[in-house]
């Protein structure tokens, strides 16, 4: 490090640069606010309007509905957030913005009025998407290339993140459900500003780091024009047709807002063929095996998003939260998830690194394979749990489930992030031709916004369905589908030209994972 002059004055913690430290508090304050906010907005949403606590008196529906797009916008938003950060702020000053963004969204929601709700969540969306994408790339460039610290680094960031979504559900959701929901809104502002001042006070740290990047020679590389290119190609074209033509019938069938999500996912499909061919034969390979990988990823996210809405509101109208004489908050749950990473990351990863050296099948495919279906698996807890409900004549609830089940829910869901969600992004970064990488990053945050917006169609379907069959149909599917691409894991494998055999230790950070 020393030997690089870039790096050379950076001052250092615990032998690491100091820098990281700031961003380590930055984005655990950033999720703080983030995952506090989800934790009680579905809840906030469902509430009656009377009362001591009134919240909006949303339909279960209505209130899925909502969540699904919010959090779908919110990982879509990377997008033009990297973009952004890319052409014309850099990472630093586009994290700088989105943190502007943020404090003014969450301190908005604090505000009791229907536009201050809706002005929040979108600003709150801008705010993520200038953030999130890029926070993460500035951390890999306080290392010098062939830096042995940088894995240890992203531990130790990663962890930061998943201590700010551990303590903000329990901090935040207490006093959103016991004080008031907008002052459970206010301190996730509260939060988000003293991550914003800490990043604002440490710039000195980062002077080297997320600087915006120009040629030199002001060249840029040729590449297709993308959307013009989808009508210039037949397969592209006929891709885009078909998938539009569908858009229109969804038009007419649930809405402008799902004909409008379908007609983007036209131009996505399009896009997707236009790379594909530009590519050469193994390019061309490795596309299709990465376009499978977010079909995957749409499916894992699209079930394990259950926690902030349907999962959130089971634990509180149909689980039983008295534990002694103490009732638990139903946010309170939204905490597991990251405790269990924080608990069970180093074990996780640990067997896999056994698993691997017993020459068992370990590449990335599987293991995404497996955290689907052990994160399915998972609901089958709840399925169980759902049995236990019992209702009188009327209608209303008898007798509620056990806490437990949804302990051993968000367990299995733990267990199978951790096969799936780390290996996930660094498979794609492996498989993507160097000159679509960018984009690919950008389109795998697409797809996980995706699996929100599925995430939240699942739990709108519940209404109708009852939640015994959306349990047990996710853990069944997950369980079929899990299977299928373990059946197929050699040919793809093959399609793949031994992207992952070129790596000699797997810096894939297997150990931990970031709570999204």
């Amino acid at each position: 490090m020393k030997d690089n002059p870039a790096f050379a004055g950076q001052k250092e913690l615990l032998g690491h640069p100091i820098g990281l430290f700031i961003l380590f508090l930055t984005e655990m304050w950033e999720r703080f606010s983030y995952y506090g906010m989800r934790a009680i907005l579905v809840l906030y949403l469902v509430s009656t309007t009377a009362g001591d606590n009134p919240g909006l008196g949303w339909t279960e529906g209505d209130a899925y509905a909502l969540y699904g797009w919010y959090t779908m916008f919110v990982y879509v938003a990377s997008i033009p957030g990297g973009i952004l950060a890319d052409k014309f702020l850099g990472q630093k000053k586009a994290v700088y913005l989105g943190g502007i963004f943020l404090c003014l969204g969450h301190g908005i929601l604090a505000i009791e009025a229907p536009w201050a709700f809706y002005t929040g969540l979108l600003l709150i969306v801008l705010g993520v998407g200038c953030l999130k994408p890029n926070i993460s790339t500035m951390v890999g460039g306080l290392y010098p290339k062939g830096d042995q610290r940088r894995d240890m680094g992203f531990y130790i960031f990663y962890m930061g993140i998943n201590l700010g979504a551990a303590i903000s559900a329990i901090a935040v959701g207490y006093v959103g459900e016991n004080i008031g929901w907008h002052y459970g809104f206010g301190m996730a502002g509260i939060g988000m500003v003293i991550g914003q001042l800490t990043y604002m006070w440490g710039q000195k740290y980062l002077t080297h780091v997320g600087n915006l990047v120009v040629a030199e020679d002001g060249k840029e590389l040729d590449r297709p024009s993308l959307i013009l290119d989808i009508f210039k190609h037949k397969n592209s074209l006929t891709g885009f047709l078909i998938t539009a033509s569908l858009s229109a019938y969804v038009w007419i069938s649930a809405g402008w807002s799902y004909g409008a999500l379908v007609l983007g996912i036209a131009f996505a499909v399009g896009i997707g063929i236009v790379i594909y061919n530009d590519g050469n034969k193994i390019e061309k390979d490795r596309i299709l095996v990465t376009y499978l990988s977010f079909l995957i990823i749409i499916v894992f996210w699209g079930s394990f998003e259950q926690a902030g809405g349907l999962l959130n509101v089971y634990a509180k109208n149909k689980t039983n939260l008295s534990l002694g004489g103490f009732d638990v908050p139903a946010s309170w749950f939204q905490s597991v998830n990251a405790i269990f990473i924080l608990v069970f990351a180093t074990l996780v990863g640990m067997f896999w690194g056994w698993w691997k050296t017993r020459g068992r099948e370990s590449s990335s495919l599987f293991k995404m394979a497996i955290g689907v279906v052990i994160m399915g698996w998972g609901f089958l807890f709840m399925s169980q749990a759902s049995m236990e409900v019992t209702y009188d004549a009327a209608g209303e609830i008898l007798n509620k489930s056990g806490m437990h089940w949804l302990v051993l829910a968000y367990l299995f869901h733990t267990i199978g992030e951790l096969c799936a969600s780390p290996v996930a992004l660094s498979f794609i970064t492996k498989l993507a031709p160097e000159r679509w990488v960018a984009f690919m990053m950008g389109a795998y945050f697409a797809a996980t916004g995706l699996g929100n917006k599925v995430a939240g169609l699942l739990g709108e379907w519940s209404g109708s369905l009852g939640e015994f069959k959306i349990f047990t149909g996710i853990a069944v599917f997950c369980t079929i589908f899990g299977i299928l691409v373990i059946l197929i894991i050699k040919p793809l494998k093959r399609l793949t030209h031994g992207a992952e055999d070129d790596i000699i230790k797997d810096l894939e950070a297997e150990g931990f994972d970031l709570a999204d």
